[in-house]
């Protein structure tokens, strides 16, 4: 990376850790592209340099999201690894990233489970970056026998991605503590995979 493109990289970083203080403390519809920039020590043309519009950042935070489950998925160092130790990579490491900020997370959340009309297209777009990372893990534990092959792998995602949603809501109104999140989550996603795996009978065919 030149020095140029790092520089770039640093100042992209400050703008994105400025709206995740201003976010959490003022709310998303109150901080201003103004306190933007000056909390992140830039001109205001600067920020729209990178970004034309607020929601745009948690865009980035989402495709920042999405890196960050890409490394750790890498750092398994297998991709024939059980369906089960992959899905609690990509789920922890998803809660690791997104709780950094506990106000901050609750209005990624709220902005990516519930965008606006206007922003859907943009959140269709992160979400098909989400599934080309996940389908082809499940493509692959189908062929393995871990995973029902009729099933959709949509409808497989959705069963993760529902518990996981189950586990951010309890973790925010204090029923499961941080510590405990791991070994609920490896609990509910081994039950649920004993209900998408073939039979039996099925496996011996």
């Amino acid at each position: 990376m030149s020095i140029r493109e790092e520089k770039k990289q640093i100042t992209k970083q400050a703008i994105m850790d400025a709206a995740i203080t201003l976010f959490s403390a003022n709310g998303f519809e109150n901080t201003s592209i103004e306190e933007l920039a000056k909390v992140a020590g830039v001109g205001k043309g600067t920020v729209y340099g990178y970004f034309q519009t607020k929601k745009e950042i948690l865009h980035a935070f989402c495709e920042n999201e999405l890196d960050q489950i890409y490394k750790e998925l890498v750092s398994l160092a297998n991709p024939e690894a059980p369906i089960l130790e992959q899905m609690l990579t990509i789920y922890m490491t998803e809660f690791k990233y997104v709780t950094q900020n506990k106000e901050f997370g609750r209005i990624f959340m709220r902005q990516t489970i519930f965008p606006d009309e206007n922003d859907a297209k943009n959140f269709l777009k992160n979400e098909d970056k989400y599934f080309q990372l996940i389908f082809p893990i499940l493509e692959r534990a189908q062929g393995r026998d871990e995973l029902r092959k009729d099933l959709e792998l949509l409808h497989i995602t959705g069963h993760f991605y529902g518990l996981y949603i189950l586990l951010m809501s309890a973790w925010y109104s204090g029923r499961i503590p941080t510590e405990e999140i791991s070994t609920a989550m490896e609990l509910i996603f081994r039950q649920a995979l004993e209900g998408l795996q073939p039979h039996s009978d099925s496996k011996s065919k």
